[in-house]
């Protein structure tokens, strides 16, 4: 079968785009029990932006700090609960961060609407009713969580995201302008997501014209953005990061990742390491998977000064180690799209342990 996925329904984008967003929400607060829902990074909690959210008086601003550890079933079970309590159904949901925040967004938006724990809902197509109108605005660029079908969650047994077609957002608001608070070492880490996200999709059984159209133009913009003539953390460089993020991930939509962020998981989940902080971890050392993005990615690591570490798997025990194989093995859509058919034969528990070694 072939895929029929749905995109997002609106997008804007631009220098100072945020500030439509008061608009933008006004036509949907008839809905439910009108009032709206703000998912804030902590971070910007005292700073500009807080005082810029649209929220009325009666709408619900949680500001959620996505440093402590990724988002979990736990989290999304308790916040919508909370939220029900408090005052019932809402219009929507607002997403107003990194990957992580706009992941709570799209996963709170669908458990509004559905019963039991968010534990049911973890994989492909399982969400049974559609969830709440939802908005992303990101504030961080590379994980392509605003284009995304997918909301990972960590939860008590995997790492699996809830993913169907309403997942997608409803609306995007693209504002370059609130990249540039990022600090230079997550900014490197999330735009080597976008550009992980362009080599597995390529370097694949699933790639087609589609996704190589979205990867070639993402890979181009990172090239820019990381290795060009004016390559650095610059507003027109912003620009073009927050484009080549959507653009990663409509390639990885209709691909699919591969070997790296099938080992990413395993390590985000046993030990709680960052997403994107796990990519570039694990992407230094697959020169035989992925030899031509291998060579590039560790030229752009030379560039900007960043320091991967080495030797880390000397910390780790056996059984550590083997939990993190396994979180990676179970996840066959990946390894059947990096490896094939025959997968399987190829990627055991012994192979992954090993790879993890490597780190």
């Amino acid at each position: 079968m072939h895929k029929n996925f749905k995109g997002i329904e609106k997008t804007v984008y631009g220098r100072g785009s945020f500030s439509q967003l008061g608009d933008i929400l006004a036509p949907k607060r008839t809905e439910n029990n009108q009032y709206f829902v703000f998912i804030v990074d902590q971070y910007f909690k005292g700073k500009d932006l807080e005082n810029r959210v649209p929220a009325e008086a009666k709408d619900l601003v949680y500001f959620i700090d996505v440093d402590v550890h990724e988002p979990t079933t736990e989290q999304i079970d308790t916040l919508r609960d909370e939220i029900l309590a408090k005052q019932g159904l809402p219009s929507g949901v607002v997403g107003i961060g990194g990957g992580s925040v706009m992941d709570i967004a799209k996963a709170l938006s669908l458990m509004l609407t559905n019963e039991g724990s968010s534990t049911l809902y973890q994989g492909l197509n399982l969400v049974k009713v559609p969830g709440v109108y939802h908005v992303g605005v990101p504030t961080i660029s590379g994980t392509g969580a605003e284009v995304s079908m997918t909301a990972v969650l960590t939860g008590p047994v995997k790492k699996l995201g809830l993913k169907c077609e309403w997942t997608v957002f409803n609306q995007v608001v693209l504002d370059p302008e609130l990249i540039a608070t990022v600090p230079t070492d997550w900014w490197f880490y999330t735009g080597m997501d976008t550009y992980i996200h362009c080599i597995e999709s390529e370097n694949g059984h699933f790639n087609n014209a589609y996704s190589h159209a979205y990867a070639e133009q993402a890979m181009k913009l990172c090239r820019d953005i990381y290795l060009g003539e004016n390559a650095g953390q610059t507003p027109e460089n912003d620009d073009k990061l927050m484009v080549a993020s959507l653009m990663g991930g409509l390639s990885l939509t209709y691909s699919e990742v591969g070997v790296c962020h099938a080992l990413s998981y395993g390590l985000s989940k046993i030990l709680g390491t960052r997403h994107c902080y796990a990519n570039c971890l694990i992407m230094n050392h697959l020169e035989d998977y992925y030899p031509e993005g291998v060579a590039e990615f560790k030229q752009m690591v030379k560039r900007f000064n960043v320091t991967l570490p080495q030797g880390l798997a000397k910390e780790w025990d056996d059984e550590t180690i083997t939990k993190m194989a396994h979180v990676s093995y179970n996840l066959p859509h990946m390894w059947l799209h990096a490896i094939g058919e025959n997968w399987q034969e190829v990627i055991t528990i012994d192979v992954l342990k090993d790879l993890f070694k490597r780190l």
